[in-house]
């Protein structure tokens, strides 16, 4: 399979830079499978497309400011973009990494001074003498992801962030969650219908490109899941019923998808999920739009079929829908 198969060509102004200011606002373009349809609501609209004795499933990470800049000795400028926040030593990328040398000391923003180690599988290994989590709190950046184009500010360390998020891990936010609100997740428990809660840390895995020609020869990198027992239950208990299971977004449904395939409910999860794939849990999908040739585009064309997928985002680009983390919704029925 061709990853140039699922390439499309999106106008610049389409991107969106910032959330719009109510998070259930956004557009929701709804995909109906079966009737091979597509319709457009809003997002608050969600509700009325859950019965009671359905789940809904949320990914309660937590982004972490995990942008760091500072200098060389020389007065060149760095910047670092944490993938964990391991104590002392943590894996990252770094910028521009090949003029470093191994053993060279960076001086952060706030004065800390960080020794660029070996390579490893993903970017560097970078050493801290101060508690990580002390420096990301201190002078930290949300880690907005590059298409944004533009500095992170204040208001991003709220809405870059879920309502829900109470698990801190992430490196990019897990964003078909960011259009919910408090409010509008206690309207859907109030109809009868379980929310409940996986953590998937949505890191490198999520957002690396995929650099193969041939899709199936991609290789994920890891990233760390967790489903609560609770979870588990009520997921059997809502299938046995005959209920359905919303995941929203696509770490959520990789969560729960490794769960099903490989029977474990913590660990390092690198599930790459393309078309052809076979879905045993989820049976709806909360997601926003993705960009090109990733495997988000790759997970969402083998849950709705890529050629209902490409017609959506066809009608999406006509329809001037905003696209990406801080754009407009869509559901997959």
């Amino acid at each position: 399979m061709k990853l140039s198969e699922f390439d499309y060509d999106l106008p610049k102004e389409l991107i969106a830079k910032y959330p719009l200011k109510e998070r259930d606002k956004c557009r929701l373009m709804v995909i109906d499978r079966e009737e091979r349809s597509v319709s457009h609501k809003v997002f608050g609209d969600i509700p009325g497309y859950l019965k009671k004795g359905d789940c809904l499933i949320l990914n309660d990470t937590k982004v972490m400011p995990a942008r760091l800049f500072g200098k060389r000795a020389t007065g060149g400028k760095v910047e670092l973009f944490l993938l964990n926040r391991n104590n002392p030593i943590c894996e990252a990328l770094v910028r521009p990494s090949g003029r470093l040398k191994e053993g060279e000391r960076l001086i952060l923003e706030s004065g800390d001074e960080v020794e660029v180690l070996g390579r490893c599988e993903v970017g560097r290994s970078v050493k801290f003498f101060r508690a990580v989590d002390d420096i990301l709190k201190d002078s930290g950046h949300m880690p907005l992801p590059p298409y944004i184009d533009r500095p992170d500010e204040d208001s991003d360390k709220e809405d870059y962030q879920t309502v829900y998020s109470r698990n801190a891990g992430a490196t990019a936010s897990p964003t078909a969650g960011l259009h919910f609100t408090r409010e509008l997740l206690e309207a859907i428990e109030a109809c009868g219908i379980k929310v409940k809660f996986v953590t998937l840390h949505t890191n490198y895995g999520t957002f690396a490109p995929i650099k193969t020609d041939e899709v199936e020869s991609h290789k994920m990198h890891r990233e760390y899941f967790s489903i609560p027992a609770d979870t588990i239950e009520t997921v059997g208990s809502v299938k046995k019923s005959g209920g359905r299971v919303f995941a929203v977004g696509t770490t959520s449904a990789r969560s729960l998808e490794y769960w099903a395939k490989e029977g474990k409910t913590e660990g390092d999860n690198d599930l790459f999920i393309y078309p052809g794939f076979k879905f045993k849990i989820v049976d709806h999908l909360i997601t926003n739009f993705h960009l090109p040739k990733s495997t988000l585009m790759l997970l969402t064309s083998a849950f709705a079929g890529k050629d209902l997928i490409f017609e959506a985002y066809r009608r999406a680009i006509e329809e001037k829908y905003r696209f990406f983390s801080y754009g407009d919704s869509m559901l997959i029925l």
